[in-house]
């Protein structure tokens, strides 16, 4: 993407009601106005929250808040240029159950406060597959605990991946740290049984990996209190 079309989608950005975009210095300072009001000073309603973390082009969030209208979802993503495509369509829809923020991951909880959030899906996340990149792997220990502290009690995570690593990775951490694996499978489209919003739509990048027959998993589980 070239640099005039990243300057033009910032700006349009800018214009959107769903959109936010607070400097770090607001999030580190606990100065973002919505941390623990985002339903009832946004989105005005008590439906359950759902957050998409590296939502990219926002397709995935898009996705569940159209099909889901009685749950309000938020994509997170440090790339604006990139969730510009989901905000845009949210917005020509009228889909109004939807909003994306762009922050890093690792500050949500200086943007969603303890209890808040009902539900988290991770989709097709850089595997981080070198060792040394572990402490980026967006599964590992410390990713759990700070899902940990958005979450309700009783909350859940969704992950949703092309990589084989990744889901097995996952699934021996949470097995390993005694987390609640809820259902898991390593080929959604050939095994029966999956969620229906797992496979209800597919991002860009999952139909690609589709048409080479690539086996897309995932595992749905619950972070031990």
């Amino acid at each position: 993407m070239g640099s005039k079309n990243k300057l033009k989608r910032f700006k349009e950005n800018e214009t959107f009601t769903n959109v936010f975009q607070p400097t770090r210095e607001e999030v580190v300072g606990d100065l973002f106005p919505l941390r623990g009001k985002w339903n009832s000073e946004f989105f005005k309603n008590d439906n359950p929250l759902v957050l998409e973390l590296g939502c990219g082009k926002g397709e995935y969030a898009v996705g569940l808040a159209e099909r889901y209208p009685n749950k309000n979802f938020v994509g997170i993503d440090i790339k604006g240029a990139r969730f510009w495509r989901g905000a845009k369509t949210a917005v020509e829809t009228g889909l109004h159950n939807v909003a994306f923020i762009r922050t890093q991951i690792e500050l949500i909880n200086h943007i969603f406060a303890e209890n808040e959030v009902d539900e988290i899906w991770i989709t097709f996340p850089d595997p981080q597959i070198k060792y040394k990149r572990t402490k980026h792997r967006m599964t590992n220990s410390e990713f759990l605990q700070l899902y940990k502290k958005v979450l309700k009690k009783d909350g859940v995570v969704n992950l949703k991946t092309d990589s084989e690593f990744m889901h097995g990775y996952t699934l021996g951490l949470l097995h390993g740290e005694g987390h609640e694996v809820l259902y898991a499978n390593h080929n959604v489209y050939v095994n029966e049984g999956s969620p229906e919003e797992v496979t209800a739509f597919q991002t860009f990048y999952e139909k690609q990996y589709l048409q080479v027959n690539k086996a897309i998993t995932y595992i749905r589980f619950k972070i031990k209190q």
